[in-house]
This record gives C-alpha cells, structure tokens and sequence, in this order.
C-alpha cells in the first residue's frame, strides 16, 4: 500500500474511534439592562437579574471533593461586554492572602480565574485572574502550557468584607478573539484558589478519569447579538537612553539617543488580528534574573517579555517534548527594525500565525562575513483543530543574512486517544549554510505519550535529534541523539492530618550519543509530599551516566526541594543537589559538587514585598578533590506598590563568580496594557582599578557602566 493510502487510512480510523466525554449543559447568561459599576460592591442591577453560579468542587489537591469556602458568581453580558461577579465567603478573613501587587504577580495570592475558550473548540483559551484587591493577572493556554507573558485590556475591581471578599471583572469583546456570528459559542470554567490551604475548586467540576485536561471539561456558553466592530489599536512609544562606560579609567558617555516606534493592531475579523510594527520597543522593564553560567553543555533559556511578540503566542507552541523545545523562541529576534505578525483563526478549525522581522543586532559569530547587517526571520504556524483537543499542524522557520540561512519545516499534533491519554508528537527537517556549517541538513522527530487521572499519571517518550539539525529561530539544548523515556506516578490521599498527598515517581531513560555511538542512562526515584497548609516536599534520587566528548561519566545525585508560605506574610524556598557532575571543557573530566537555591518572600503590607534570592553552585575534581570553582549569586528585590498602577522598585545583583555587582531602579505607572511611563536608572560595578593601559583585579568597586532610560507610551484603542 502506498505511504499516503495509508496515512490516509489511519487517519480515518482515528476519527472513527469513540471518545465519551461528559456533556454539560449549556449556559445562557443574562443580558444587562445596564452595565455594571466594576468597584467590587455588588449591588447592581445586573447581579440581580443574573443567574447565580454554585456547586464548586475542588480539583486540588483532590478532585470532586466540597471546598472549605463557598463561592457564589454570576455573569451577564451587553453588545460589547462579558461581566463576571464572585463573592467569596471565607470564615476566616483575616487569613485572606492579597497584596496590592503590580500586574501578573498574583499567583501566590487568594485569586479567582475565568478560563474562556472563546471559540469553544478545546484548542486554547484565556484566562483572567484576580485577586480580592483587584489586581489582575492574564495567560493564554494551549497544548498543556500557561503563557502568562500574555496581556490583555479589561477592568477588574475587589473588594476585602467582613465574610470574604467580593470581585467584579467587565471583559470587552473587543479584547478576545472570537467567531463572530449571530450567536457566539464559547466555552467557559470558573475558579478559586485558596492560598493557605493550597485549595483549588472550580466551576464545572472536573473529572477525575481525565485528570487535568482543562481544555475539554468546559462549560459551553451562548451569546447572541454582540456587536461587530473593527478592532484597531496605535501604540507610540518614545524611548529616552543614556549610558556611561569605564574608557582609560573614567567614566564616558558612550550613547545618548532617543528613538520613535509604533505598533499597529488590526482586526482584520474578530478571529484574525495583524499587528504591525516599525521600530518597536522591545527594551526590558527589569533585566533577567542572574543564573548560574558556569559549566554550561547548553545555552541559558529566558522567556518572552516583549509586547509586539504576545499577541498570538500560544499559536506558536510546539507539541511534543525533548531536547527540541520549540521551534519558535522569538527572543532570538534580539533588535528588530520593523515586523508584521498575523493570528488567528480562518473558519472554523483553522489556525494560522505568520512572523516576519528584520533584525539590526545580527552579530552571531556563525554569520561573520555573510554580507548583510541585518537577519531576516520568516515564521509560519498552521493548526488544523479535530476532534475534542485534538490538532495536527505545520512550521516554517527561516533566518536569512545575506548568503546565510537556517531554515527548518515540519509536522506536530495532538491527538486524544481517551478520556485520559494523549499522544502529541513532531517531525522536522533543518537545513543550514554558513562558513562554519556548509550545507548542514539534520532531523528532528518526537513522540509523546501521555496519561493523568485522579490516581496516576504515565508518560512515555521516544525522540531522535540528528547531529546535523539546528534551529536558529528555536531552543534546542542539545542535538545528536535517539532517546526513550518513560515516568510513572501513582498518587495517593492518606487520611492524615499531616500527609495530605503523597505522589511517588520512577522515570527512566536511555539515549544513544550519536557521535561516540555510546550509550547513557538514568534511573530516577522521587517522592512528592503535600504537607499542611501551603506547604510542600519533593525528595530525589538518581543514578545514570552521560556522554560528552566521547566518554561516559557518572551523574549520580540527589536532590531535596521544600516550599512553603509559613504565613500569608513570609514565603520559603530551598533546593539542594549534590552528586556527581561533568567538567565541560575541550579535556572533560569527572566532578562532584553542590548547588544550591533559596527564595524568600517577605510581605510586611499589602503593599510591600522584600525577596531575595540565593544561588550557589561548586565543582570538585574527582580525581584529586581540588576546588574547581564556586559560584555565588545573591539577588536581592524591594517592591513598593502605592496603588494598583505605580510602583517603585529596586534590585540589588551581586555575583561573587563574575565579582560584578549591578543595581537597578525602577520607577513604573501602567494604566492598562500600553499605556506606560517608566523611568529607570542602573548601574554594574566590577571590583577593578584602571592602572597604566588596562583594568587589574581589586578589593573595591569600580563603576564599569551606568546607564538612564524613559519611555512613554500610549495605547489608542478605535
């Protein structure tokens, strides 16, 4: 039979198989007679009319169970509003978690959540957060991940009671895709969260046989009559900076400028948006959190930050999972001049995102001598929605500099083989040319399978990673390799006062190291504890062996984690490693070491937080015990809240490695998403002394780099 008869054939089959899937019934919310005030009191007339939500259930840290607090919401809806209200009774409200925080920094507190798949199709949906002050917090969800980088415009107000607290949230259509017909179906599931206790109950009640599969255990909505308008958004921006560095022993003004950019949002249809963009500002409010870069096989992996690049992310999610992270990692678009981006829907089932950018810092070493200052990416995402949260798609990733180019295509999906099993997978093929890789070609294929209920969760994965394979629009940590791993994970709920959950774990892998054609392996034991209140502890063992350079060394470790909010003001997190590890130098040798991490979180007011963060990591040689290295960061950061739209904030760096000290001061106003006025002033200190032609090592700091930024920038919304 030919290959694509019998592509063909099982894919066929596939749709055939029977799925049961509980059905609900259909919710049809009141229309307001008249917009509610969002100020957290509910007295309008809206929640009167409106039909009351109840029957809550817990799906953490057990399913199905009667939450310890009772929730009572209403929705209605006008022409061009969602409107939700929670009133959350609580019998203890002095115990109520809420800090006047800044945006999308609530997720430690007591909140509520709307998760809404605004085209009922189980592909992805929103999510809106709030907590009992009113601060929001937003994501996109796709393919079992949280994109919380994501923003949104919509208004929300709380308000702390005697009983509880109360939270009202207006959402505008205008801020959500969405099929835009005479009657609108979405998808809807509503949530609380309880910090103290680590509660998590949602409205409908999810089912234990498929565990935490989101995206299919929604409640369907119906809307009708919303008015269509066309969604058109202009955000100037003006960004102010000066910097100063250390030339001959003084320090210089080394650049002095101002730029102008602009970013345009079209709908083209409530489901398709094209934004647009000429010199955006791409610059970053806070600099990345210091990690440990010593003795690194891979590169160091940061999130998405920048505004132009969230609109539509969850649509470049990836399925699957191996050492191939994603084929789209859009902070390799370090600087770009200008960009266009597409998302969104075409019918019913399609999905589609396209990116193109031209980006001015293009100074990857690999690319030297291409003949062109700037790089090209060209992005293309296509999704075809199946059954339940099922999907197949397709990518094409290219960057282009001159002769120079990396360019990948390939196939991913989703399938949903029951109730509780999944099957995600992806195939790719790259192709490359540059002076140091001449006419490079290499694969990439993954398959995931994955299985989650009340009582067990079981994953298995098979991946092969050619030598030859790079994606220079993606993340990959590491190529030349076939792999099989599997996990297994029954859990238990004791009926215990202490032990609230128990989840042990055995996860097993091998992979063959394509170069030295060895092979490595690892055998992994853990258990994970649910301890009262908010509190919790993970214990790790593992013994295994890696190839680098071709020769096998023992990575033997093992590993506590233990976290907990002792109380709603003071947060505690501690991770401990120690073992066996590798020195990944040109001559590797086998090694032992330590490495630490620690977190705490102190909350004096609502509007308050102090945090600092520790890491620590050393590397003994094996052979004659000599201290290699150790590497010490110490973080520390002070946030003023004053109200729901200003706050002021300091960070304080020092890493004892690198002996670089860096400050940085922040002062930032957002009214809603774009509407933004920061002003922000750093410094790196390096313990050194200018001494005749150059710096020498020294006791005392010295200001290497300072540097002053502004920027203002206003969201025009038609």
């Amino acid at each position: 039979m030919p290959v694509k008869s019998l592509l063909r054939l099982l894919f066929s089959t596939y749709l055939l198989i029977p799925v049961s899937l509980p059905a609900h019934d259909t919710l049809k919310p009141s229309r307001a007679s008249a917009p509610p005030l969002i100020d957290g009191v509910l007295d309008d007339a809206a929640w009167r009319e409106a039909q009351q939500i109840t029957g809550f259930k817990t799906f953490f840290p057990d399913f199905a169970k009667d939450p310890s607090e009772r929730t009572l919401a209403c929705m209605a809806y006008d022409a061009e509003n969602l409107y939700f209200a929670f009133y959350c009774y609580d019998r203890s409200p002095e115990k109520i978690k809420a800090s006047m925080a800044s945006r999308d920094t609530i997720q430690t507190d007591d909140f509520i959540c709307i998760n809404l798949d605004s085209f009922n199709d189980q592909q992805s949906f929103y999510a809106f957060y709030v907590n009992p002050l009113g601060i929001q917090a937003d994501s996109r969800y796709a393919g079992s991940t949280e994109d919380l980088s994501a923003d949104f415009v919509w208004s929300s107000a709380g308000r702390l009671n005697h009983d509880g607290y109360a939270v009202e949230m207006r959402i505008p259509f205008k801020s959500i895709r969405y099929a835009g017909k005479e009657r609108v179906r979405m998808a809807l599931f509503l949530e609380r969260y309880i910090n103290r206790t680590k509660e998590h109950g949602s409205y409908p009640e999810m089912d234990p046989k498929k565990g935490y599969a989101f995206v299919s255990q929604m409640q369907p909505l119906e809307l009708r009559d919303i008015r269509r308008t066309t969604l058109l958004e202009v955000l100037p921006s003006i960004v102010f900076n000066q910097r100063h560095e250390q030339r001959e022993g003084r320090l210089q003004r080394s650049e002095s400028r101002g730029e102008f950019g602009v970013t345009g949002k079209l709908g083209l249809t409530s489901k398709l948006i094209l934004d647009l963009a000429w010199n955006p500002d791409f610059s970053q409010v806070e600099s990345d959190a210091g990690q440990v870069d010593a003795n690194l096989r891979s590169d160091l992996y940061f999130t998405e930050k920048r505004p132009f690049f969230l609109e539509g992310s969850d649509i470049f999610q990836m399925a699957g999972m191996s050492f191939f992270m994603n084929a789209v990692h859009t902070r390799r678009i370090v600087d770009p001049l200008l960009g266009f981006k597409l998302s969104g829907k075409l019918g019913g089932r399609n999905t589609l995102g396209a990116i193109f950018s031209l980006d001015e810092s293009a100074d990857n070493p690999l690319h030297e001598g291409s003949g062109a200052a700037n790089a090209a990416f060209t992005i293309f995402r296509y999704k075809r929605a199946l059954r339940d949260d099922s999907y197949v798609g397709a990518f094409y990733t290219g960057r282009e500099q001159g002769s120079d180019y990396n360019r990948l295509v390939g196939l991913d999906g989703q399938l949903r083989l029951s109730r509780s099993e999944t099957l995600s997978f992806h195939g790719f093929a790259s192709s490359t040319d540059n002076p140091s890789m001449p006419d490079e070609k290499g694969t990439a294929l993954n398959a995931y399978y994955s299985k989650s209920t009340r009582d067990l969760d079981l994953t298995g994965c098979f991946y092969s990673i050619g030598r030859g394979f790079i994606s220079e629009s993606g993340f990959l940590s590491r190529s030349g390799l076939t792999g099989i791993e599997s996990e297994i994970g029954p859990k238990f709920y004791p009926k215990s006062n202490f032990f609230r959950k128990v989840k042990p774990r055995l996860w097993i892998y091998v992979i063959r190291d394509h170069e030295s054609r060895m092979n490595e392996a690892m055998g992994r034991l853990g258990v994970d504890f649910l301890l009262p209140g908010n509190t919790g502890l993970t214990l790790e063992a593992w013994t295994g062996s890696e190839i680098f350079l071709d020769r096998r060394f023992d990575i033997s470790q093992y590993r506590l984690i233990a976290n907990s909010w002792l109380s709603k003001k003071l947060y505690l997190y501690l991770a401990y490693r120690r073992g066996n590890q590798i020195r990944y130098v040109q001559d590797p040798f086998q090694g032992y070491g330590n490495t630490v991490a620690g977190i705490a979180r102190y909350l004096p007011t609502d509007k308050l937080e102090l945090e600092i963060r520790f890491n620590y990591a050393d590397l003994f040689a094996e052979a004659d015990g000599l201290k290699v290295y150790d590497y010490t960061i110490l973080r520390n950061k002070l946030t003023y809240q004053l109200n729901k739209y200003l706050f002021f904030r300091g960070v304080l760096e020092y890493n004892d490695y690198r002996k670089k000290l860096l400050t940085d001061f922040l002062v930032s106003f957002t009214y809603i998403p774009g509407t933004v006025i920061q002003l922000g002033y750093g410094s790196l200190y390096e313990k050194a002394r200018w001494e005749e032609n150059g710096y020498r090592p020294d006791d005392r700091f010295l200001e290497m780099k300072r540097g002053l930024f502004f920027k203002a920038s206003y969201l025009w919304r038609l």
